[in-house]
């Protein structure tokens, strides 16, 4: 149950979508006077180190966040490269925000993110059942002196969120993204949406999935407009695909899996700033993260 560790795909290409969604929607939850509850269901260890032994022996971040980070060539014979996207830019410049001078040894996992973002009167809850992540979580944040405003639970966040919803101030962001290494969790994810959606009919639900050869996470996505749709609640799915799925010989003459070839954010109530977001950032993610020909992104939206 606990093989799975973020900090290995730490600031890849799932990182880069999942983070600048995060950030486009904080932005827009931010803009109301009125605390905001943001529950992270799999917190992770909150920071991580590119330069640790983790993210080092992956180099997964070497195709993800440093693409976007990428300098401008020194001898100017390059044509310069086109601005970032706002909501592109605005993930960026988080980032940045946790490194000092030109290098990035940081980066900021969605604790940090969300910590960074909110206000002095609103409230993170983040959950962690990995006891190593827990301790790294734990520690990350004392750091922070942020007193009360974030709490770090060593429980099921599936579970845990329930005693959150409704939030006193009656909103709420809930950002559920579990490794999937259990096949469970596709359907774990699925009781808590509908279960939250129960208790807290107007929160904002972000869910992160992976976009494998596995009938589960194919299914997820349209359960959860189906969910949304019969809730009466506007939603939006987002995806970014950077290479083929199928798989690759070796040179030894193995077959293998390339890792990870996309992911997805499906979102019920999300902001109605986000869709015109992606609209501008998900082509470039697209363009800048690809690693083959196969490289594409999809944006769609109802209710």
């Amino acid at each position: 149950m606990f093989s799975y560790r973020h900090a290995f795909h730490a600031g890849n290409h799932a990182d880069v979508l999942k983070h600048t969604v995060l950030i486009a929607t904080l932005q827009h939850l931010t803009q109301k006077d009125a605390a905001l509850t943001v529950l992270d269901t799999h917190a992770g260890a909150g920071l991580y180190r590119l330069d640790g032994d983790y993210a080092s022996t992956s180099g997964e971040a070497a195709d993800g966040i440093a693409r976007l980070l990428a300098p401008a060539p020194a001898d100017g014979k390059a044509a310069a490269a086109a601005p970032l996207a706002p909501a592109l830019q605005a993930y960026v410049d988080v980032v940045r925000a946790f490194n000092q001078g030109t290098q990035t040894r940081v980066y900021p996992g969605s604790p940090f993110i969300a910590q960074h973002l909110l206000r002095s009167h609103d409230k993170l809850k983040l959950f962690e059942l990995h006891p190593t992540d827990l301790r790294s979580l734990a520690g990350n944040v004392a750091q922070l002196e942020a007193g009360r405003q974030v709490a770090v639970l060593h429980e099921d966040g599936f579970e845990g969120v329930k005693k959150f919803l409704p939030p006193p101030a009656r909103r709420a962001l809930l950002l559920c993204d579990p490794s999937y290494e259990m096949k469970s969790d596709y359907g774990r994810v699925l009781d808590m949406v509908a279960d939250s959606l129960k208790r807290f009919a107007t929160g904002t639900y972000a869910v992160w999935y992976p976009i494998i050869p596995r009938p589960e996470a194919h299914d997820l996505p349209r359960r959860l407009k189906t969910m949304a749709v019969k809730a009466g609640k506007p939603w939006l799915h987002a995806t970014l695909t950077v290479k083929n799925s199928k798989l690759v010989e070796t040179a030894e003459g193995e077959k293998r899996r390339p890792g990870l070839p996309a992911s997805g954010m499906f979102l019920i109530n999300p902001p109605f700033t986000l869709k015109a977001a992606l609209k501008d950032a998900l082509p470039q993610m697209a363009e800048l993260l690809q690693q083959d020909r196969h490289a594409a992104h999809s944006l769609e939206s109802g209710g």
